[in-house]
């Protein structure tokens, strides 16, 4: 009786390990960003939302209209892609949301202060 009970709780391991595996590809969104530094973890200005934006998928936050996003990369236009920010919200009042970091479009929001200039140039991974 435990070999069965070994051999299940093995196979379970298994099977919910293979997607773990495998992982979903997505799209890179470019192949480069620009920092202020060369791990990309000081803030380069801080956003505010112009517009609400839902996430299509979990590399990506939602925003909505009036709330300050700290910015802390600039991913690097190609060609056919969209321009996007690495981020996260800002405000006690997102207090559950803050401190998730994710990309949103530049589009939607407008600068608000700069603290320093994003000029070193960091690949993506």
């Amino acid at each position: 009786m435990t070999r069965r009970v070994y051999l299940v709780v093995l196979l379970l391991c298994l099977g919910l390990m293979c997607p773990l595996g495998t992982g979903i590809f997505m799209d890179k969104l470019a192949s480069k960003k620009l920092c202020a530094d060369d791990n990309c973890v000081y803030t380069i200005s801080l956003a505010r939302a112009e517009e609400d934006y839902n996430a299509p998928d979990c590399r990506f936050i939602n925003i909505k209209k009036g709330q300050l996003i700290y910015v802390y990369s600039k991913l690097v236009k190609e060609k056919d892609s969209g321009e996007f920010w690495a981020g996260s919200v800002y405000g006690e009042q997102y207090e559950d949301h803050m401190g998730t970091v994710g990309y949103f479009p530049s589009s939607l929001v407008s600068e608000q202060h700069v603290y320093q200039e994003a000029n070193k140039t960091v690949p993506t991974t």
